[in-house]
This record gives structure tokens, C-alpha cells and sequence, in this order.
């Protein structure tokens, strides 16, 4: 089969370039583009999106066909690359719960059960695996994952086709989500901090006035059960504080 470019023009180019962009932002999207996810799966949902809103964009896109195979070649590598783009920003903000969660489990001694998360391609927490699952049901429960298709036409606003890719400004957005995501994962996990800091100098005291005495085994199973308690106390404000800046954060690619 031969396609010629004088074909890709008007609403069959906006669909091409189209999914190019969100097909790219869908394969890295929050929870859809774990790799727990079958590819497709993704790849209907990046192509129901795309029938969706492809013709809200077609403004955005050249109406006339490209005048070279080279000139679609590098609308579509600009379309994936702004994507992706996206789709690390959504990413970066879902790592929130993965610093909070790996901060949390080492202070109320669940550390040892690190184990290989494929989703991020590295080592997890079964705490950080719990926020973030956690997480991702309470934003398809609050209708937050309509910012992610907010985003994909608040982009088109940001950076339009054709257009030459706003390196410095992405550049101090990721930066800012790393920075902010960081200091909330620290923020959120705070509290475990001050208790975990406080039972092992409580226990060291212990230890000290009675070395008889096993600290280990007594200090153990004492610190997850409060640490399980305190986190059945502050799960609730944990997940409020995360879905705030959610939201917050996806609001910056809405144009």
C-alpha cells in the first residue's frame, strides 16, 4: 500500500499528528502506563482519546499536506517528544507517594521488604506500592484524571505544532515538580520521621538501663503496630495533602 502526502492533509493529518502527541503522554500517564498494563489497552485508550478531541484540534494542525516525507517525520518526533513530556511531568508527580512511602517503611522497620517494582524500574516499598495504588484509585474517584485530558488540550496551547519546543521552560517545570514532589513525599512522611526518631531513642534508653533485656525483639513488632496505627490516623490527610497538589501541579500544562 502506497500512501501519498498529498492525502495527509485537513482532519486525516490532525488525527496522525494527533495521536502521535497523545499516544505518547497515554503509554506514561499515571497508573494506564504502568507496565502492569497491557500495551493494548493503552494503545485503545490513546486511540479513543485521540477520535475524542482530534477534531477540537484540528485547528492547530497545517491544513495543507507536509511538502516532504521528512517534514511529517519531524512533526510527529515533535508531537511524541511533547508527549512524552507529559508524561514524565504526570510521572514526576506520582513519585510523591514513592518518596513518602520509602521514607515512611524505614522508620516503622518495613525497609527489608523492598522488592522490584516494575512500574518505576526500581526498588519499592510495599508502603510505597500501597500510597500509590491508593493514590491512583482516589483519582479516578475524584474525576482528577480529567486533568490528564485537559492537559493533552492545554498543550496545544503551550507548545503548538510547528512550534520550537520550550526547552528552558519545561526545564524549570521539571525541575519544580522534582523539588515540590520531593518536599511533599518529606512532608507527608514528617510525622513518621519524629515517631521513628522517638522509639529508637526511647528503646536506646531501654537498652541501656536494662542490657539483659532483648530490645530488638520487643522494639520490632511495638514499632509497626504504632506506626500502622499512626498511619490509619493520617492516611486520610496523607491522600488529601497528594490529590491538592495532583491537581495543582496538572493545572500548569491546562494553558
Amino acid at each position: 500500500m502506497t500512501i501519498h502526502l498529498a492525502n495527509l492533509s485537513g482532519v486525516i493529518l490532525a488525527y496522525l499528528l494527533g495521536f502521535s502527541r497523545i499516544g505518547a503522554m497515554v503509554m506514561l500517564l499515571p497508573a494506564i502506563g504502568d507496565a502492569a498494563v497491557p500495551p493494548m489497552i493503552r494503545l485503545v485508550l490513546a486511540l479513543a482519546i485521540t477520535f475524542a478531541i482530534a477534531p477540537i484540534l484540528r485547528h492547530f494542525y497545517p491544513a495543507a499536506p507536509p511538502a516532504s516525507v521528512m517534514a511529517l517525520a519531524l512533526l510527529i518526533i515533535k508531537e511524541v517528544t511533547i508527549g512524552l513530556l507529559i508524561g514524565v511531568m504526570a510521572k514526576i508527580i506520582m513519585s510523591t507517594l514513592q518518596v513518602a512511602g520509602s521514607l515512611i517503611a524505614s522508620q516503622i522497620g518495613l525497609s527489608y521488604s523492598e522488592t522490584l517494582d516494575p512500574a518505576f524500574g526500581g526498588q519499592d516499598t510495599s508502603i510505597g506500592n500501597f500510597l500509590g495504588l491508593l493514590g491512583t484509585v482516589l483519582i479516578f474517584a475524584t474525576n482528577l484524571h480529567h486533568l490528564a485530558i485537559s492537559a493533552i488540550i492545554g498543550s496545544y496551547h503551550i507548545m503548538p505544532p510547528g512550534a520550537s519546543l520550550p526547552a528552558a521552560d519545561m526545564a524549570r517545570l521539571a525541575i519544580r515538580l522534582v523539588t515540590g514532589s520531593f518536599a511533599l513525599g518529606l512532608q507527608l512522611a514528617a510525622p513518621f520521621i519524629v515517631f521513628g526518631f522517638a522509639v529508637n531513642v526511647g528503646f536506646g534508653f531501654l537498652a541501656k538501663m536494662m542490657p539483659q533485656l532483648q530490645v530488638f525483639f520487643i522494639a520490632m513488632p511495638l514499632n509497626l503496630l504504632a506506626g500502622f496505627f499512626l498511619m490509619i490516623l493520617l492516611l486520610g490527610t496523607m491522600m488529601t495533602a497528594f490529590l491538592s497538589f495532583f491537581g495543582t501541579q496538572m493545572a500548569h500544562f491546562m494553558g
